[in-house]
């Protein structure tokens, strides 16, 4: 992901030379439920209209808008964001990553995606790879606790989505296999490994890889409650001058009835993604498959169909990735394309790749989230745009004119908690002055619980205190709740279209029973509260009936 992220930044109106960029990079429970009938998804569906007057309610307010994902990037390799170096001890990284988790929280974000599987490594106990060095800086060494289930579980308790991100050929970000761990696959399987531009890479048109990637990933989802699996920009590796990456001898093996090699990296790429995306939906058919690619698909230049753009790089033609088709055959669930470029930046200009991706996924069953170049504002180095802290504020401006766009992930933690400029303090005025609630995907199946019923609400000293029960049965029982709070002794049957009035969401506790307690209320104001329930896909109850705090 970083690749693109500095092989971008310096891009001119004709190819950037590859050679140059690559010497100042870094690296960077059981079945789901029957989907609900659409007569279902309707009675379901808080707020729409008032049934007590029959009047039609006005529409959203855009500034609150009730579903958006927010979320930013948490990368591990060469520590970028976590762990902030190697050999922390437990309680040190336990700390730094309970820190993030603040600061997502703080600026209203309800998703995280979690680096845990950078270089051909784990993040967890796996069968398949050793340890990650990036936790203990000794590649193969046990960390002394199972960072996955501690990063999930933190993450869920303040119902932040957890996304895995996974690199699926990386193998190390070096050139020597050396260095490896004794045990690792690629030392005892040699013939896997390509070495390219000072690093190592799995071969992609060897069919066993690909399989033996797919099968490293789906240990992770069978045995975590993650909430998707996420791919960054890496597949086959950027370009590094006129180096050639050496798979002829495979693709003399496997590349029969493919008119070139350039067809048959793609077909090498696009197995991987739609076999995956199969074996994902097979083992727990509610976990998300998402992909964040280099957000230039193909320039106009190249192909009629590609965006207005002039980039040095084509994910088409250089990584082989056909990220278009992903969409179109609806292989992903979200796409999240790279527009690390600010508005009016004539080679790749944010203005013309969003409307681009939008039309991409128009109609689609791929939600489209943005990827946003956090890491630039406020960095000398960059275009002086990125020296207006109103820059990425008005990318969101600019995405709400596209309502495909479904949401933001910000690049990378460190550098929306530096908040240089304080670029990230006024977006977060400007557009998440309300929390919001994750989209539906309402193709991955699922179903809204039944209505809550809320027992009561009262002023306490600690703040109003909420009791409310879970209805459902317990196959249908809540993931989650949100809680709308409303001023006076009445809710709006209308308050319930955007984010306005929505409080928070809180995780399920354990049981039927449930509680919140409103550290925010006045003591001496009158509040109505409502409270529905969501299944992990965000499908929403009814509300349930308001129950009045008075002083």
């Amino acid at each position: 992901m970083l690749t693109s992220r500095i092989h971008l930044q310096r891009l001119t109106l004709v190819a950037v030379s590859a050679v140059a960029l690559v010497a100042t990079m870094a690296a960077l429970p059981s079945a789901a439920a029957p989907v609900a009938s659409s007569g279902e998804r309707a009675a379901a569906a808080p707020g729409g209209g008032d049934s007590t007057t029959g009047k039609e309610c006005p529409a959203p307010d855009p500034a609150t808008p009730k579903r958006q994902f927010r979320a930013m990037w948490i990368a591990s390799v060469v520590n970028i964001d976590w762990p902030s170096r190697q050999g922390l001890s437990v309680a040190e990284q336990k700390a730094e990553y309970l820190r993030l988790l603040d600061e997502a929280e703080d600026r209203r974000l309800n998703g995280v995606v979690v680096q845990i599987r950078p270089t051909a490594d784990a993040f967890w106990p796996s069968p398949y790879e050793p340890w990650s060095e990036w936790l203990t800086g000794t590649p193969g060494q046990d960390p002394g606790y199972d960072p996955l289930a501690f990063l999930v579980s933190e993450a869920h308790a303040r119902n932040l989505e957890f996304h895995a991100w996974f690199n699926p050929y990386r193998v190390s970000m070096q050139a020597d296999p050396a260095h490896l761990a004794p045990d690792h696959p690629a030392r005892q399987h040699p013939d896997w490994i390509v070495p390219y531009g000072g690093k190592l890479y799995y071969n992609p048109g060897i069919p066993q890889v690909r399989r033996f990637v797919e099968d490293a990933i789906l240990h992770a989802v069978k045995n975590y409650d993650v909430d998707a699996v996420h791919f960054d920009d890496y597949f086959y590796p950027y370009p590094v001058g006129t180096e050639q990456f050496d798979d002829e001898a495979t693709y003399q093996e496997y590349g029969a009835g493919f008119p070139d090699k350039a067809d048959w990296r793609r077909n090498n790429i696009d197995l991987l993604v739609k076999e995956l995306s199969v074996r994902i939906k097979k083992a727990k058919p509610w976990v998300k498959f998402g992909i964040s690619p280099f957000a230039v698909w193909r320039n106009i230049a190249t192909d009629p169909e590609g965006s207005d753009t002039q980039a040095g790089v084509e994910t088409f033609d250089d990584l082989y990735a056909d990220t278009r088709r992903w969409v179109r055959e609806e292989w992903i669930d979200y796409i999240v394309p790279q527009v690390y470029w600010n508005i009016g930046f004539a080679p790749a200009d944010y203005a013309k790749l969003v409307p681009w991706w939008s039309a991409e996924v128009d109609g689609r069953d791929v939600q489209l989230f943005v990827g946003q170049a956090t890491y630039k504002a406020g960095t000398s180095t960059q275009d002086p745009a990125w020296s207006d802290p109103r820059e990425m504020t008005r990318h969101l401006t600019f995405n709400r004119d596209h309502p495909q766009v479904a949401g933001d992930i910000y690049f990378s933690a460190k550098d929306v908690i530096a908040d240089r400029l304080d670029n990230m303090s006024i977006l977060v005025a400007d557009h998440y002055a309300r929390p919001a609630l994750v989209p539906e995907m309402r193709q991955l199946g699922g179903r809204a619980p039944d209505q809550p019923s809320l027992v009561s609400a009262e002023h306490t000293d600690e703040g109003a205190r909420l009791s409310w029960k879970d209805t459902s049965s317990a196959h249908r029982r809540a993931t989650s709740y949100a809680v709308y709070r409303f001023d006076g002794d009445e809710s709006d049957p209308c308050g319930f279209d955007d984010a306005g009035n929505l409080l928070t969401t809180v995780r399920a506790g354990s049981g039927t029973k449930q509680g919140f307690v409103d550290t925010t209320a006045d003591p001496g104001r009158t509040y109505t509260y409502a409270v529905t329930g969501l299944d992990r896909l965000h499908h929403e109850s009814k509300p349930s009936e308001g129950r009045t705090a008075r002083p």
